[in-house]
């Protein structure tokens, strides 16, 4: 059996191409050739600590070409061990033997892969011009969101909001040899109408982006709130937005910024215009004029995890 690789967090930090990581999601959601079965979610007690642990199993496979499988843990009482409360690894197998070829580390894997989700959105959903980006959250996602947004436009100006103010400091100082300006800011509603881009990734269950506050062809990227009443755009915002979705699977089913507005009513299913794989494949049009507000809405999926690990593994041995 052949030696199984290891690909660390370190080698998918320092060798990733957003531009490239961006064509090859829009390689695999164009042709749709990927199979993914739904996402198992296991609870399971841990009497040690008085609270339960979460294992989400997220398969993927492209019959004869490739294969993987994202495993994840969510221990919310890590802290006490010094530990993040989640961990995981990608197992990426040969999908006609089903030998595994290597373990990648899943946090980066993940966060990569997401920021380039969105990116992939916004070339079709942001204004070809857009050079300014409002980045809401000051998590492991920030900083890769900001670039991803800035490969596929002109962004010129990034301002970063955090709940906490030193944090959003220090993005913009890691930011600082990047082509664009960033700036830390202490109130959202001071650029949130004049920016071009606003991408939120947030835990809010309290909507941070205020709908009375857009402009005309503004691009909405929701990232963040991944569970049913977790929020980060309030009522208006998709009642002025054009709402997209990353896979009609999962956006319509899991995230509090689509599964309210559809149970109250505010949004109607027929009016999510298109997920990713429609726009790829060119069977759904994007943005349509200058002046339309574009919503996007991602919750992940496990084609981008099998996605990014067939590219990580490309690069690692040089395939």
């Amino acid at each position: 059996m052949n030696e199984i690789i290891q690909i660390p967090s370190e080698f998918i930090e320092e060798n990733t191409s957003f531009l490239e990581l961006i064509n090859e999601l829009r390689t695999v959601f164009s042709e749709n050739t990927t199979i993914v079965p739904m996402r198992h979610h296991h609870d399971f007690p841990n009497p040690k600590v008085d609270a339960d642990s979460t294992l989400l199993l997220m398969p993927a496979w492209t019959p004869s070409k490739t294969a993987g499988v994202k495993i994840v843990t969510v221990s919310p009482e890590n802290t006490q061990f010094n530990l993040p409360s989640i961990n995981g690894s990608y197992l990426y197998l040969d999908a006609v033997k089903g030998t595994i070829k290597a373990i990648l580390e899943a946090k980066s894997l993940t966060a990569k892969r997401t920021a380039a989700a969105s990116a992939l959105a916004s070339s079709f959903l942001s204004r070809k011009d857009a050079s300014s980006l409002l980045m809401i959250g000051t998590g492991a996602l920030s900083t890769n969101l900001i670039k991803a947004h800035a490969a596929v436009r002109p962004i010129k100006e990034v301002f970063v909001w955090g709940r906490n103010f030193d944090k959003a400091q220090k993005i913009s100082e890691s930011l600082k040899e990047e082509s664009f300006v960033t700036i830390p800011i202490k109130n959202i509603e001071d650029k949130i109408s004049e920016v071009d881009i606003i991408s939120s990734a947030t835990l809010s269950k309290v909507p941070l982006i205020l709908g009375e506050y857009l402009k005309d062809g503004q691009h909405i990227d929701l990232v963040g709130a991944y569970k049913k009443d977790m929020r980060e755009a309030d009522d208006v915002v998709i009642e002025r937005g054009v709402v997209f979705v990353d896979t009609y699977q999962g956006g319509l089913k899991e995230a509090g910024d689509i599964v309210i507005p559809l149970r109250t009513g505010v949004l109607k299913e027929e009016e999510v215009q298109a997920d990713l794989f429609e726009l790829c494949a060119s069977k759904k049009e994007g943005r349509k004029s200058i002046e339309e507000i574009t919503v996007f809405k991602s919750v992940g999926h496990a084609l981008e995890d099998l996605a990014a690990a067939n590219y990580y593994y490309k690069k690692y041995t040089d395939e």
